[in-house]
């Protein structure tokens, strides 16, 4: 009896050894992964705009609602700036992926768009050259965009596509359209890739509103039934604040069950009174 009261003592140390060994393991695992949440998180910080540029007859508004699942981050950012001839860029991008890794091409890719766009502002060759910077650089990760240019003084708009979602377009007149132009494959796939690019004028008022597949698009919703919800809110809210608008339009993520995260970006733009305000037209 002695006996048996011995190795089942030890074999009880035994067990509450490995429990302590398998405990200190996943406490370890836990701090790893939420290091690379709060790197992640930090990268996307950085990475998302925190000031939009505005001009006097166009405001900007963006909003961004992470993932579901993994690391609750992604590779889905805006981006607007001033060029260097007096033009502002806009751009929306989504790169493959919810990880670190993820967050730190996209702020790659941010980099990439903004030098080139020092060079040079026309949109397809933005995009043209950025794509071939990124498969020099050999990435596993590919990249949708859509990157546009907007002149004040003229008021024409032009933008082109890699992949990306259509963007939607309304106008307080009661136009309402999304916006299938042709474009070229994701970025960092293919050297030498042609990106078309499209040309408006944006007359009296509106809202041109990019989005990423995750505000469109989830398990079960398809893609097409949340471009229409988004051109319903858009046609309805186009006249409005555009931080309002961008609000309305990413918590169409919600209804599509997604498990991607999502952005917004919206352009609103008007008739410009004296006094430097957008009016209705």
């Amino acid at each position: 009896m002695a006996r048996r009261r011995t190795d089942s003592a030890g074999a009880t140390r035994e067990l509450l050894q490995e429990l302590g060994d398998l405990t200190g393991r996943i406490l370890d695992q836990i701090k790893l992964h939420q290091a690379r949440v709060e790197l992640a998180a930090a990268l996307q910080r950085q990475v998302l705009c925190a000031e939009l540029p505005d001009v006097p007859c166009l405001r900007a508004a963006g909003r961004y609602t992470p993932a579901r699942l993994g690391l609750d981050i992604g590779g889905d950012w805006y981006d607007g700036f001033h060029m260097p001839d007096g033009s502002v860029g806009f751009a929306i991008g989504d790169v493959q992926g919810h990880d670190v890794e993820a967050a730190a091409h996209m702020g790659q890719v941010r980099t990439c768009l903004r030098a080139v766009a020092t060079f040079t502002t026309e949109p397809a060759e933005v995009l043209r050259r950025t794509n071939d910077l990124l498969v020099a650089m050999a990435s596993e990760l590919f990249v949708t965009c859509t990157f546009l240019r907007f002149d004040p003084v003229t008021r024409e708009l032009c933008d082109a596509r890699a992949g990306h979602v259509p963007a939607v377009w309304a106008t307080t007149d009661g136009r309402c359209e999304i916006v299938l132009n042709e474009g070229g494959l994701p970025l960092g796939i293919h050297a030498g890739e042609h990106y078309p690019s499209s040309r408006r004028r944006l007359s009296g008022t509106g809202a041109f509103v990019l989005l990423t597949d995750g505000v469109v698009e989830g398990p079960g919703y398809p893609i097409d039934d949340g471009l229409k919800r988004v051109a319903d809110l858009v046609g309805d809210g186009c006249g409005t604040d555009p931080d309002e608008l961008a609000a309305q339009v990413i918590k169409v993520a919600d209804l599509t069950g997604h498990s991607d995260d999502a952005a917004v970006l919206v352009l609103r733009y008007g008739d410009i009174r004296d006094d430097g305000d957008i009016g209705e037209g």
